[in-house]
């Protein structure tokens, strides 16, 4: 048999094969880097593998190591992780509770924006997720409102963290593009590229994340006002609207700083997303302290979280680094350059088929995973197609929040299952994000029709 074409089935099974192995419950970066050694075992055996290939990898992990981008990462984490244990989040969201409880739909509101606020300043869904469901969902079900729709608005906002700025998905998906993008222009023979950097994927995903915000506050008022019984109001006492507008400006000021300061250094061209990370993580700190909420006990609970959440990741990308050499080795790319070219509709359709594919995984693998794992095969076919990579970026970044909340495998379910009270069944949570997994989907469909919602703050600020 024609050694190629053994390499492409080979490389055809592994993907599916790891997928299976993930299903099944196996650990990510385990199943990544496993089943592609054992692949890689059984390209030998059929001499269409190297094992000498191998040796590549170390110096793909040093780079990562040494890597100033991706330091980014750990500490936005620590920032979010921070912002979270010392409660700061937590009063953000009893304020915006009583600001906007006269009107119907008003808690639902609040949880909105204060998710997006926390997104900009945490980007950490989990705890997220877990603070507005301890706090939020009792007051709003004590107040009358539909389980259902309560359980979607809270995974909703508090998955907003994938794609707000500063996020560390497009981090990520940054550092990826960035070497995609240089390697294929180099291929055209193009040896002064226009670099593709963070902060382009910062700029291009902020008009589409506000856009986001909108489209579920939309929601939210449409069921105020078609459906008042589903979300009523909860008037505040009157005691407690003494001091109010203090109150509201002593939770909302200090964490809008720290968010203007961290996004509008990097936009501004004033600081690296390295370097206005450093700002965020001292930030918090600041900000605690301030509050007289910082203790040794919450800085190394937030350091121990940080270090898990932030090994968690690079073990993953780890892994991910075994199969994307094991799988281009074998001819996986160019099965996959082969698919998409002979997809009807051009470049235009290659993206609609990336986009379904991503989407369709996300219902049973995690963001990271799928951003490692798919980014690096068809990255470079599109964007060899001609595909703007900051469009690309900012819609798989879109697309891929849906992977937190589609069921059976959604985290953001789970976290919220986690503290949900009895009387809130899963399916409730499950039937409350499907109007969001629409509204999500609908998010992907404007991207894709209007290139200009990502592609035109970055072109304003950088060019």
């Amino acid at each position: 048999m024609d050694p190629v074409l053994i390499g492409e089935i080979l490389a055809g099974l592994m993907f599916f094969g790891i997928i299976g192995f993930l299903m099944l419950g196996f650990p990510v970066a385990f199943s990544l880097a496993g089943v592609s050694l054992m692949f890689g075992a059984v390209g030998m055996w059929f001499g269409i593998f190297d094992p000498s290939n191998f040796g590549s990898l170390a110096n793909r992990y040093i780079g990562f190591m040494t890597n100033e981008v991706l330091v980014a990462v750990p500490l936005f984490i620590f920032m979010g992780v921070l912002l979270e244990r010392s409660r700061i989040a937590e009063q953000l969201l009893i304020t915006m509770g009583k600001l906007f409880g006269n009107m119907s739909g008003g808690l639902g509101i609040s949880v909105i924006l204060v998710g997006a606020l926390l997104a900009a300043s945490t980007g950490v869904v989990g705890a997220t997720v877990v603070t507005m469901g301890l706090i939020s969902l009792p007051a709003m079900l004590r107040s009358g409102y539909d389980p259902k729709l309560a359980c979607g608005v809270i995974c909703a906002s508090g998955t907003l963290g994938q794609i707000v700025p500063p996020s560390t998905v497009l981090i990520f998906m940054g550092d990826i593009l960035t070497g995609i993008n240089a390697q294929v222009q180099m291929a055209k023979g193009n040896f002064a590229p226009t670099p593709v950097s963070v902060g382009d994927l910062f700029a291009g995903a902020l008009i589409p994340s506000l856009m986001l915000v909108l489209l579920y506050l939309s929601w939210v008022i449409l069921k105020a006002i078609f459906d008042p019984k589903s979300c009523p109001a909860t008037p505040v006492p009157e005691e407690e609207k003494k001091g109010l507008v203090k109150e509201v400006i002593v939770a909302l000021i200090p964490p809008l700083t720290l968010i203007v300061a961290v996004l509008g250094s990097i936009l501004g061209g004033i600081a690296t997303p390295t370097e206005a990370s450093s700002v965020g993580a001292v930030g918090a700190m600041i900000l605690a302290a301030s509050r007289k909420r910082l203790s040794f006990g919450v800085l190394r609970e937030a350091v121990i979280s940080t270090a898990a959440i932030t090994s968690m990741v690079f073990i993953i990308l780890f892994g991910a680094s075994v199969f994307s050499l094991v799988f281009r080795t074998m001819g996986g790319e160019l099965l996959i350059e082969e698919f998409l070219h002979g997809l009807p509709g051009g470049r235009f359709g290659a993206v609609v088929a990336t986009m379904g594919m991503m989407f369709v995984l996300g219902f049973i693998l995690d963001t990271f995973e799928i951003i490692f794992i798919v980014l690096p095969i068809t990255a470079p076919v599109l964007l060899n197609m001609g595909v703007d990579p900051v469009w690309l970026g900012v819609m798989i970044g879109v697309n891929l929040q849906t992977s937190f909340m589609t069921p059976p495998f959604g985290f953001s379910l789970f976290y919220l299952r986690g503290v949900a009270p009895n009387n809130v069944s899963t399916g409730m949570i499950y039937k409350g994000v499907i109007p969001f997994v629409g509204i999500q989907v609908l998010a992907v469909l404007l991207v894709f029709l209007f290139p200009m919602l990502a592609t035109w703050l970055p072109k304003a600020i950088y060019s």
